[in-house]
């Protein structure tokens, strides 16, 4: 029989990273959406071993270095072991290696670049062979193989960069590569704009984040530019950001994801519902909303089963662990920590959906280090 930590009680306490604030604010406000949502529905379910989830929330405004910063208040003077939070690879990276000098959990839930593995995280977003190799082969299929790069400038858009670049060898070629401050605005795409004209590529590989997304977007369409000719194609661009640039500026754009709010499900219809009703019914769901209202359950499963909070023992009853998750069954791969998702191509609509055009036809592992073949992991494809 398990032993249950013994607290006289107490609410588990969990750490919450997530902007409230600043230019990520679009959409780590969704990430914390979601998770609130999940504990919400824990704690009104009893909660786990009979105590309840409280949650220890900061806002680190955008700042990755606050990141790290409010990481380490919460596993030094809150007493927080277990911590679901940031978007940017460069926050994650802040965050990083205070969990693994203090011994903390991790449960991010960001699609990245790949390339990292720790035992002090727990990855539920999409690793690079889970969205960018369907979707490199899906645009080259469809548009063409000359690709214009297009990102914010930091880790992950460099990174995942490089990573199309590898993919593109021998099937296509890059027309050119651009890079923007997490604060650019809409005149200082401009310049671009005028490039993209110039060059006239198949397709535009972007990896903007935040509010440069929605900018970047509106300069294309008051420019004149066409979908249907010179798709914007992403691995960042949700629903949270089509809500906020316009409907009619995204239509006809194009993502990868593990998730989007039109997965034709019952429990994907019924997730959209509830976080309808707690949230606001003008709120759309997004592949971020969905990793960090999923991984809440994760690891409230694994604390059930353990019986306490300390990292060694959780982390190891939530490799392995499955659960039906609104974009389908999803598991935390014990090889690697990362979880195997579901693989999707979605354009954008007229209502600020995105139709599925393509997916995977069951879950795909992870793949973080990409040490399968492109040509192998692109006929994950159905």
């Amino acid at each position: 029989m398990r032993a249950v930590e013994a607290d006289n009680g107490a609410p588990w306490r969990v750490g919450v990273l997530f902007s409230r604030t600043g230019f990520m604010s679009i959409i780590e406000e969704t990430q914390l959406q979601g998770t609130l949502l999940a504990i919400d529905e824990i704690n009104g379910s009893g909660g786990v071993c009979g105590r309840e989830l409280k949650s220890v929330i900061y806002d680190p405004a955008s700042d990755s270095a606050a990141f790290g910063q409010f990481a380490k208040r919460l596993m030094i003077e809150d007493g927080v072991s277990t911590i679901f939070g940031c978007y940017t690879s460069s926050s994650r990276k802040a965050v990083l290696p205070v969990v693994e000098r203090l011994n903390g959990l991790l449960w991010y839930p960001t699609l990245y670049e790949g390339f990292e593995a720790s035992p002090n995280v727990i990855y539920t977003g999409a690793a690079p062979n889970q969205n960018s190799v369907a979707l490199c082969q899906y645009l080259i299929e469809h548009f063409g193989s000359r690709f214009y790069f297009v990102g914010s400038d930091y880790i992950y858009p460099r990174e995942s960069n490089r990573v199309m670049r590898e993919l593109l060898r021998g099937r296509g070629s890059v027309v050119g590569e651009r890079y923007f401050s997490l604060r650019a605005r809409q005149r200082d795409f401009l310049p671009l704009i005028e490039d993209l004209k110039r060059v006239r590529p198949d397709v535009i590989f972007s990896t903007i984040v935040g509010d440069g997304t929605v900018h970047f977007y509106q300069a294309y369409k008051d420019a004149g530019l066409e979908p249907s000719e010179m798709p914007i194609a992403s691995l960042t661009t949700t629903e949270a950001e089509v809500r906020a640039m316009g409907f009619d500026v995204g239509e006809g754009h194009i993502t990868a994801a593990s998730y989007f709010q039109g997965v034709n499900s019952a429990a994907n219809a019924s997730f959209v519902s509830r976080f309808k009703k707690r949230w606001g019914e003008s709120e759309p769901t997004n592949m971020c909303v969905e990793a960090a209202y999923f991984q809440v359950f994760l690891f409230a499963r694994a604390l059930e089963m353990a019986g306490t909070i300390d990292t060694d023992v959780l982390r190891s009853m939530a490799l392995g662990s499955t659960i039906d998750a609104p974009q389908g069954r999803v598991s935390i791969d014990p090889a690697c920590g990362h979880s195997n998702l579901w693989s999707r191509i979605g354009r954008a609509d007229r209502n600020g959906q995105f139709d599925i055009v393509d997916q995977s036809a069951s879950p795909v592992r992870p793949d973080p280090f990409l040490t399968v073949c492109a040509g192998v992991a692109a006929g994950l494809l159905a």
